[in-house]
């Protein structure tokens, strides 16, 4: 057996915590500074993490590599198969045209931009993060409020700021599961106290998207349907994380929010022709006025319609321990590690959970979408193999930052640096959020950011005498905040609405939201860390 050390470096702790913080360095570095494509930085990473493992920490180079392996076999299941199989339904709806149809009926919702704002960037571009992330919401919704004659900047701005509430259960919950994997805290608490957190911040940025939109105006004339949008979506996500799933939670949040903001008195009324000429700089697309059969119109919100009932199927009690049968368990092979007190670590033990992830319920609702949408099975699979290669680099990228976050977990790198950190003491509750939004602003993913500080975010807490599933949620929640000035998501916006090179004045005009949410979040969990507003913690 490998026992972790916790101060391997000349009997130190704060020389052994610099020494372990080099692999999560050269990631940050080359992220940030060199400016290197995320797979690359995630693989030299991994190999800084390794050599640590080895040299500093004593691991067998075998233990090592079969450390790494487990973090990059998680990396592709469950986690890129949910995604995978996310976009490949998206990719259909595109392929066949029923995207397009999803797009004017929004479109012909409301004719007020601070509503089409709220409809597009909040509530559809939630339900894409439920269903694909990484980026997708930012680059379809920044294109849609342009298509509907969004001046290019306000497009890109409005949709970053909006991807932000929904993003800890993005990707059918990948983010929370890859947290509850790496913490050894189970799923539904984890997912249960993120759901108390992030719920918060959709009860505000709504009524920031209007303000973003249309000024003070804006806030002034639309804060009814604003408010009642962010109260529903708030309403839902937290019943679903809490009480239902977290794979569901921004999928039921999104439709809730939609709904009641199409149910407030006056949110279809037409818009004021200055609110227009004020807003709607840009040239909107003239497609908008094509009217769509019904029957098209039913069968493009179908997919989003079978992925909520096959999921909420596996979620009742029988079905869901019969799917739970089909679950592996097993002893990962060349791996025995105990921790600093001699005992084996739960990274010893692999669960393959075969039928009852998320990502093989999704591609159940593809195939349903295939049948639905009337694609031809040869044509269905070749979409499926063109996402696979759509997302080449993003799989090398999760399954290198998994590899080395399961590679500093293992080999106690982390569990010295939560140690260190733990000397903040009380502070810790206020500096938890601020570590996710980092992490989150150099990858561009709260899944990686999850990953790589989830586990020192728990030793850190335990340490201090704070709530484990507390510190560990503030990760993720804190880390939605981070989204919006990650150099991807910059980078994805300008492409999307032919804004290339500008990603430095998108920025400045989203920093301060980004801030000042954070500091918001930062207070929920100290609040919450004291009896202020501990009694909102399960």
């Amino acid at each position: 057996m490998y026992v972790q050390e916790l101060e391997p470096v000349a009997d130190s702790l704060g020389l052994s915590a610099l020494v372990a913080t080099l692999p999560l360095l050269t990631v940050l570095v080359l992220l940030g500074a060199v400016r290197m494509k995320a797979h690359r930085a995630g693989l030299i990473g991994l190999a800084v993490a390794a050599a640590v493992a080895w040299l500093a920490y004593g691991m067998p180079l075998g233990q090592t590599a079969s450390s790494a392996a487990q973090g990059a076999v998680f990396g592709l299941f469950p986690i890129l198969w949910i995604v995978v199989n996310a976009l490949w339904v998206y990719r259909m709806t595109v392929r066949t045209r029923h995207f397009d149809i999803l797009r004017r009926s929004f479109g012909r919702l409301s004719d007020d931009p601070r509503i089409q704002a709220l409809v597009v960037a909040f509530c559809f571009g939630a339900l894409l993060e439920a269903l694909a992330g990484f980026g997708a919401p930012v680059a379809i919704c920044s294109v849609m409020l342009v298509a509907l004659g969004f001046d290019p900047v306000r497009a890109a701005v409005v949709a970053l700021v909006a991807n932000t509430a929904p993003v800890a259960f993005g990707a059918m919950g990948t983010p929370v599961v890859t947290l509850a994997q790496v913490t050894g805290i189970p799923l539904d608490t984890v997912a249960t106290v993120v759901g108390r957190q992030t719920p918060l911040l959709a009860l505000v940025v709504p009524l920031l998207l209007v303000v973003l939109v249309d000024g003070r105006r804006g806030l002034r004339e639309t804060w009814m349907p604003a408010a009642a949008c962010g109260f529903a979506f708030a309403a839902a996500q937290f019943a679903a994380s809490n009480y239902v799933s977290a794979q569901l939670a921004d999928i039921g949040a999104a439709l809730a929010g939609a709904g009641a903001l199409v149910a407030v008195p006056g949110a279809r009324k037409p818009a004021a022709e200055p609110v227009r000429a004020a807003v709607l700089t840009g040239v909107r697309s003239e497609d908008l006025d094509h009217d769509d059969p019904r029957a098209d119109v039913l069968r493009a919100y179908a997919p989003y319609a079978l992925i909520v009932a096959i999921f909420s199927i596996a979620q009742i009690p029988p079905v869901k321990d019969f799917l739970a049968e089909a679950t592996r368990a097993f002893d990962w092979p060349f791996l025995n590690v105990g921790d600093p007190a001699g005992d084996p670590v739960g990274g010893n033990v692999f669960s393959l959970p075969l039928v009852s992830t998320g990502g093989t319920l999704v591609l159940l609702a593809g195939v349903g979408t295939a049948a639905v949408l009337g694609v031809h099975a040869r044509v269905a699979v070749r979409e499926w193999v063109a996402t696979v290669r759509e997302l080449r680099f993003a799989i090398l990228t999760v399954t290198s930052v998994l590899a080395l976050a399961y590679v500093m977990n293992l080999s106690g790198q982390a569990a010295t640096i939560g140690h260190f950190v733990a000397d903040a003491g009380a502070g810790l509750a206020f500096l938890s959020p601020v570590l996710g939004w980092f992490g989150v602003a150099v990858t561009g993913s709260d899944t990686s950011a999850n990953a790589l500080f989830g586990s020192l975010q728990v030793t850190a807490a335990e340490q201090s005498g704070l709530s484990p599933e507390l510190l560990a949620a503030a990760n993720s929640s804190g880390g939605v905040l981070g989204k919006m000035i990650s150099p991807q998501n910059l980078t994805i916006a300008c492409a999307a609405v032919g804004l290339a090179g500008k990603e430095g004045d998108l920025l400045r005009k989203v920093l301060p939201w980004s801030l000042g949410l954070l500091l918001v979040m930062c207070l929920i969990v100290v609040g919450q860390s004291t009896p202020v507003l501990g009694w909102m913690l399960p």
